[in-house]
Formats: structure tokens, sequence, C-alpha cells
């Protein structure tokens, strides 16, 4: 049977590395070695290592084998294993669950019995879906993600702790894996048999090990992600996941100063000054005050505490950018008594309170701009994005500040937590 099972994943890597060049690349990266049952029910990955139930891979068919194959890997190149910081470990494994599936399903792989795939978190990274999942929920992780030593915190409270055991042979703690800069055989070659009955429970990953992975795998997405570009198979979904990836990630405060920056209207003028100096007239360096407008949902779905954050935020950059601000407060209709304006040099406060907390709707924040006022350099919108937009995009610039995973038809988008 064992021989029959490496010949099964042999030949769903050889469909990823033909069909899917971009997943293929990052499956290759991982060594498969068949676990004990009674610690490895499915599948599991320590980041370095794709280790597997034989009895689970002989019930699945060759492309639900490919989705196991293509999961662990993403868990890997995404660097999942170094990103839950303090988040608890069951709701962050299910949030990386619920990350990836979406993604393969949308790139035709299919997934295996009783794997549940939620559309509604494509194009959410772990990040963004974590706060969505309820401490309670009831799913369980569709593999085992064992980088990690806390307990597995279920909501029943059960759950194991991983087993402390010495490393096998090639996995020396400290060390990184095959690109640690020795000679490290490619996967599948020259890798130690499991032991009769499965290989044990590894060990979670230490500091050093977890800081070089994350490196690689990096390294390992980059360079895969250019082979499939390259040859034309590499979806849209997968690209724009890549890309997001690859740029230097910001937190929403350091994003929030770029996109307001842009916007100011520094700009040099040849117009003559007051005051000749002799027959030249050289370029001077004149800012305009800009004109913003920050809008608030008051429907209910944002604290109070969340919205003084925001506000404090705006009024440290709105000083130095000489921005005068209207604030409009909406839920499904606008406040009455906004709205409320702030000069330049006027600190940037929110008003005591507002009415609403009922539905919904961004259209009145746009149709008062419209019809109001005049067209401002910038808006911003403060919202969990759950609500009714507008079917056109406006002229202006919109900036979205958004708490939670609803998502947005156009403007540029601004991840609270």
């Amino acid at each position: 049977m064992h021989n029959e099972i490496e010949t099964k994943l042999a030949r769903a890597r050889t469909k990823l590395i033909m069909d899917k060049p971009f997943l293929g690349a990052l499956v290759l990266r991982l060594h498969s070695r068949a676990a004990e049952p009674k610690w490895c029910p499915t599948s599991a990955i320590d980041a370095r290592h794709f280790y597997y139930n034989p009895d689970y891979i002989d019930a699945l068919n060759l492309e639900q084998v490919q989705f196991v194959l293509a999961h662990e890997a993403l868990h890997c190149a995404l660097s999942h294993f170094a990103r839950r910081q303090h988040r608890n470990k069951f709701r962050w494994d299910l949030a990386c669950d619920y990350a990836i599936n979406p993604l393969l399903l949308k790139d035709g792989l299919t997934p295996p019995p009783g794997v549940w795939v939620d559309e509604s978190h494509e194009g959410m990274t772990a990040e963004e879906i974590y706060p969505t999942i309820d401490e309670n929920n009831s799913d369980e992780p569709m593999d085992r993600h064992i980088y990690d030593g806390e307990q597995q915190s279920q909501p029943d409270g059960q759950g194991s702790s991983p087993t402390e055991q010495p490393n096998e042979a090639g996995d020396n703690p400290g060390q990184s894996c095959e690109d640690s800069g020795q000679n490290q055989p490619e996967p599948g070659q020259g890798q130690p048999e499991p032991k009769p009955g499965g290989a044990p429970q590894p060990p979670p990953l230490t500091d050093t090990e977890r800081q070089n992975l994350d490196t690689q795998w990096q390294q390992r997405l980059a360079g895969a992600a250019q082979q499939a570009l390259q040859a034309g198979k590499l979806g849209g979904a997968m690209a724009r996941m890549v890309d997001h990836l690859l740029q230097p990630q910001l937190p929403w405060r350091m994003l929030l100063a770029r996109y307001m920056t842009m916007t100011a209207r520094d700009d040099y003028t040849y117009m003559r000054p007051s005051r000749r100096e002799g027959s030249a007239i050289f370029p001077s360096l004149r800012s305009a005050q800009l004109e913003i407008v920050v809008a608030l949902d008051t429907s209910g779905s944002i604290s109070d505490n969340e919205i003084a954050q925001c506000l404090a935020e705006i009024n440290a950059l709105k000083g130095q950018m000489r921005a005068r601000i209207t604030l409009l407060a909406c839920d499904a209709t606008l406040a009455e008594d906004g709205p409320w304006t702030y000069e330049p040099w006027e600190d940037f406060t929110a008003p005591d309170e507002f009415t609403g907390g009922g539905g919904t709707s961004f259209k009145p924040i746009f149709e008062y701009v419209d019809k109001q006022m005049q067209q401002p350099d910038l808006l911003l919108y403060f919202t969990d994005a759950d609500g009714e937009f507008p079917e056109t995009m406006p002229a202006y610039p919109v900036i979205w500040l958004i708490k939670g995973k609803g998502k947005i038809p156009w403007g540029q988008r601004i991840q609270l937590n």
C-alpha cells in the first residue's frame, strides 16, 4: 500500500506541475512523509514536510490529492507559520484554511469530502478573516498545523499539544532546511524512510527556524510566481495574492499617511512674486489648501473607541497637509446635526454623539457631496463596508477604512484590523 500511495502522490505532483506550475513548484519544495495516524488523521504541515495519513490519501481521488498538496504548500508559501503573533491558535488555524481554500477552488481544484469552502472569504487574508471567526466556532481545520507548540485551543477545550520528540535525521534544531546554504537533497531524494507505522509528530519550530523558513518561503513564492507568469499559467486571484504578499506590509496608519500625502497639492508656480528681485522670476513652492471629506458609518458596527482612534490619526495628518475637513455621519440617512467643518488649524475630533444606529447605506454621503459641496480632493469613509454602495464611482479619490471582511466595488481599501 505504501508504494501505491507514493505513486498517487507523485502523479498528483506531476499533474500540478503540468497544469498549475505555480502550485506545482511550491509543492515540490515539501518533503512527503507518512505519519502515525494517532496524531495525523488527515494531513499535516510543519513548514518543512508534508505529513499524511496513508488511509486518508488512499480514500481520495487524484484531483482531491492535488487540492491537499496545494493546500499544505500554500500554508508555507503564505508564511502562516510566522504570522500568528498573539492570535489564538485554533481560530488562526481556521482563518488560514478559510483564506487558502477559496483560492484553490477558484483555481479549479477539487476539495476533499467534508471540506466546506466559504467563497465569501475570497480575496481576504488570514488576518482579515480572523476577527470574523466566532470564539465558539465549531468548524475543524482541514489539516494539522504543527509548526506551533501551543495547545490546540478548540472551543470544547479538547485538543492536544505537540509531543516533544527528538528531531529525525536531517532536522537539526536551529538549522534551516534545504536552502540553508549547505547542499541538501531535493525533495524525495536521499530522504530517510519513515519508521514503520509512520513518522512521529515533530517538535514545533524554534524562533530561528521560523525566521529562516519565512525568508526561504518568500523567495520560493517569488520564484514560483515568476516561472508561472512566464508560462502564462498564473491565475488572476493567485497573481493578486502573490503581489500583495511580496509588497512591503505597512500598518494601516502608515498606509493612510501615504495615501493622504499623495493627495497633497504642493506644486511649483511661476507667478511673479509681490516683491521683484531683479528681472528673473524663480519657481517657488506653493501649498494649496486640501479639501477632505471624512464620512463615518454610524450604523452601530463601529465602536466609539475605534472612531476616536481613526479620527486622531487623521487629525495628526491634516495639520501637516493644510487640510480642511468636512465630517459627515450616516447610517441609512445623514445625521441631522451635521456636517461639521474643521479648518487646518483646528483639532479634528468627533462630536460627543451621533444620531444613528440603523441600517447602512453609503449613497447619502456621495449624494450630499455631489449636490452640496465642491468636488473634494479626497473622501475617507470609515465603515465595515456592509451596506448599499452607489452604482458609479465618483470622479474624486475615495479611501475606505474597513473594519471586517466587507468588500468594496471601487476605491482604495485600507484594512483597520
